[in-house]
């Protein structure tokens, strides 16, 4: 037993001799650094993801059609952002890549055109989603019994949206420089006043008028101003490597958004694609009624918990693998992706456990309903299995992401998220009659598919090559 472990885990053992370039770490150096990357998002995204739950339960208070209005925002939402979050993808792996390099000047410059560019877009956005909110909410499928509150929290989130991509796009660059300890304070701060103000104003407590849904999405922008001032104040740190301090201009400079754009540009259309197959998704979910979509709403509260702590090592696994090609170093690349990789399946573990014999009492803290509670509960059985598919599928896309491979990882979340997804989403659903269920089972063939092509990819070696 002790053998096959040092064959997994021992870092001489995750690549072939041939492919070493110099000396390798000690495999507790490796596995030390790696933590001390990732840790912070992991707890960031964790606490964020714990936050978000409590968030939905305070909504639940107001009854299931209040849990399904607010649920139906999520992918509206998302897909306005979609050209925030492409062009941070290109933040994280061209600062990555400057660090690697210790080309401070670039990496700032390349920072401030992003931001411009993040201002002017989001402004953009925020205009388009408070003038067609109840529009896009029709369109996703809102009820006449939930139209109302899900407009109304849709427009006041949009208000809001120019604080929420400023702070996201500042944060991805610092992620690149590998301050994910940064990003981290500022989003569990802003969560955390996002949690107080909803206690205050949904229910009207402390003398505060009680708000109702209206009330979580103003809580919501006062957590994304409060994330928007905390990373520019990271910014004015003289010894920052990411800093206001650093003399670099602002104006447009082809070269740096040309890095950025070949970046960005395949992650764009990954999000879009992405973000439409989620839509989809969701709008067919939202055609079995607005319990079924409450319940849907629930099991994803459990899934994005499993995402977040993949997504915190893949963010700390897109940096280091980042900066180690900037310093020429692809084998070490490989090995930190690999590391990422064994970390996240013993987290899975925890996590299989915490879903499967807990199943029913997560289910009870968002609806105690009946109707609600035993379609949850195996709805969070299987859950507990794909974590182990997600968490490995987050990890390896990151690691491609950090290489600056987003051109082939678009190709699959076309595939498998765009087309395959809602295709066996409807067919579970309605056609075989296995109603929410169905689309669970849709989820599982999702990232299996996104898993194999991926892990391909990562194995193959070619995004070690790739130029930014």
């Amino acid at each position: 037993m002790v053998g096959i472990l040092k064959r997994i885990f021992l870092v001489e053992n995750m690549i072939p001799s041939s492919e070493v370039r110099g000396d390798l770490p000690s495999s507790k150096y490796i596995y030390t650094r790696a933590l001390k990357v990732a840790w912070p998002s992991m707890v960031e995204n964790v606490l964020t993801s714990l936050i978000s739950s409590v968030d939905m339960m305070m909504v639940g208070t107001l009854g299931t059609a209040a849990i399904a209005a607010v649920g139906l925002t999520t992918q509206p939402r998302f897909i306005l952002l979609a050209v925030i979050v492409a062009l941070n993808a290109g933040v994280t792996a061209v600062v990555a890549r400057r660090k690697g390099e210790q080309d401070r000047e670039s990496a700032n410059k390349t920072l401030r055109q992003c931001m411009i560019f993040s201002l002017c877009a989001s402004l953009v956005l925020s205009f388009l989603g408070v003038t067609f909110a109840e529009d896009l909410m029709w369109f996703a499928g809102a009820k006449t019994d939930t139209i109302a509150e899900a407009t109304m929290y849709f427009r006041i989130l949009s208000m809001g949206l120019v604080f929420n991509a400023l702070s996201l796009t500042i944060n991805s660059a610092q992620r690149g420089a590998g301050n994910t300890l940064i990003s981290m304070t500022t989003n569990v701060t802003a969560n955390i006043v996002n949690v107080i103000f909803n206690y205050l104003l949904i229910g009207g407590n402390f003398g505060f008028p009680r708000l109702g849904v209206a009330g979580a999405a103003i809580a919501s922008v006062f957590g994304f101003f409060v994330a928007f001032v905390m990373s520019v104040i990271s910014l004015c740190k003289k010894d920052g490597f990411l800093s206001f301090y650093v003399k670099t201009n602002w104006l447009f400079d082809k070269h740096t958004v040309g890095s950025v754009y070949k970046v960005g540009s395949s992650a764009f259309i990954e999000q879009i694609f992405f973000r439409i197959g989620f839509f989809i998704n969701a709008r067919i979910i939202a055609e079995l009624g607005t319990i079924a979509f409450a319940t849907y709403q629930i099991g994803t509260q459990g899934m994005n918990l499993c995402f977040m702590v993949a997504d915190g090592l893949s963010i700390g696994g897109s940096a280091l693998v980042g900066q180690s090609l900037g310093a020429k170093r692809d084998d070490l690349a490989k090995i930190y992706a690999n590391t990422m990789q064994r970390i996240a399946f013993c987290i899975s573990f925890i996590l299989f456990i915490i879903f499967f014999f807990g199943r029913y009492q997560l289910v009870m803290l968002f609806d105690k309903s009946p109707e609600v509670l035993e379609s949850g509960a195996t709805i969070m059985t299987m859950i507990s299995v794909i974590c182990f598919i997600q968490t490995s599928q987050v990890v390896v896309s990151g690691a491609l992401r950090g290489a600056g491979d987003t051109k082939f990882t678009a190709k699959v979340s076309m595939l498998s998220t765009a087309i395959v997804r809602p295709l066996t989403t409807y067919l579970f659903c309605f056609p075989l009659g296995f109603e929410i269920i169905g689309s669970w089972i849709s989820w599982f063939i999702d990232q299996c598919i996104r898993l194999t092509l991926n892990y391909w990819r990562f194995r193959k070696g070619e995004w070690s090559k790739i130029k930014v």
